[in-house]
C-alpha cells in the first residue's frame, strides 16, 4: 500500500482543479426540447403511463405526434406545468 502526503494548500488546489474540470465537462450537455415517454415520466416523477396520457389528453402538457405511434413531449411545457403547481413556502 502506498501513501501520498501533500500539503493542505496543494490538496485544495488540486480539488479546485478537479471541480472546475468536471463542471466544464458538464456544461456542453444540451437538452433536447422534445423528449420521449420515459424521460417525460421521469421529469414529472410519475410511474404510470396512464397519468402521462391523462396530462396529455387534458392539454396540460404539450406533445407532438410526428408518426402514428410516435409521441414526444415538450420538455419546457413539463417544466412550466411543474412550476405552475409549485407551492411557495410560508
Amino acid at each position: 500500500m502506498n501513501v501520498i502526503c501533500i500539503e493542505e494548500k496543494a490538496f485544495f488546489t488540486l480539488m479546485d482543479g478537479v471541480i472546475k474540470y468536471v463542471r466544464s465537462e458538464m456544461e456542453p450537455i444540451i437538452q433536447d426540447k422534445w423528449i420521449g415517454k420515459m424521460e417525460a415520466m421521469r421529469l414529472l416523477r410519475i410511474k404510470s403511463p396512464t397519468t402521462l396520457q391523462k396530462l396529455q389528453d387534458e392539454g396540460k402538457i404539450r406533445f407532438s405526434q410526428p408518426e402514428k405511434k410516435h409521441i414526444v413531449y415538450d420538455r419546457d411545457s413539463i417544466i412550466e406545468y411543474l412550476e405552475a403547481h409549485a407551492k411557495e413556502p410560508f
